[in-house]
């Protein structure tokens, strides 16, 4: 009777549900750092043809969109760590939609950041091309840009430490 409990509880297609957790996490925090650094490159190759003198300071949108990848990388690292071998049999479904939890704040929080970076960047390094004191009021909102990845990652670790314990 206990042992019929015991399956109940750890189903074989828990893992499944970790295994989306990681994907989740690489796809959609990949798919956001790359559109925030394509869309901020455009924005730089626009201005080295212009003024290539400021073409240093302006791949800072590109370096912030790159941490978003990072984030989700460390997520994606930790949950696989703590998925066990099938035979095992003590991965439970709780833990397994609690990574996919993981995955999904650290990707969608990833995407949406990426996506922001992308367009403040783009526009921002425009203007800075222009202008120059724009470019303290680019890096602030760009900072406020990549926080959204930030607490992505937050409650990723709060709940993958929720689920190892």
């Amino acid at each position: 009777m206990a042992d019929a409990q015991f399956d109940d509880l750890t189903p074989k297609f828990a893992p499944f549900l970790g295994m989306g957790g990681v994907a989740f996490a690489m796809i959609f925090g990949c798919v956001g750092a790359a559109y925030g650094t394509a869309k901020s490159g455009i924005g730089i190759a626009g201005v080295g043809t212009f003024r290539s003198d400021l073409i240093m300071k302006s791949l800072i949108p590109v370096v912030m969109s790159g941490i978003i990848a990072v984030y989700a990388l460390v997520v994606a690292v930790l949950i696989a760590g703590n998925m066990k071998p099938p035979s095992q049999n003590s991965y439970s479904l709780f833990q397994g939609f609690l990574h996919l939890a993981c995955g999904l704040s650290v990707g969608l929080t990833g995407l949406a950041a990426g996506y922001a970076i992308g367009k403040v960047g783009d526009t921002g390094v425009r203007s800075y091309m222009q202008q120059s004191r724009i470019f303290v009021g680019m890096v602030l909102i760009l900072i406020f840009g990549e926080v959204l990845g930030l607490y992505g990652l937050i409650v990723a670790l709060i709940l993958n430490t929720r689920s190892s314990g």
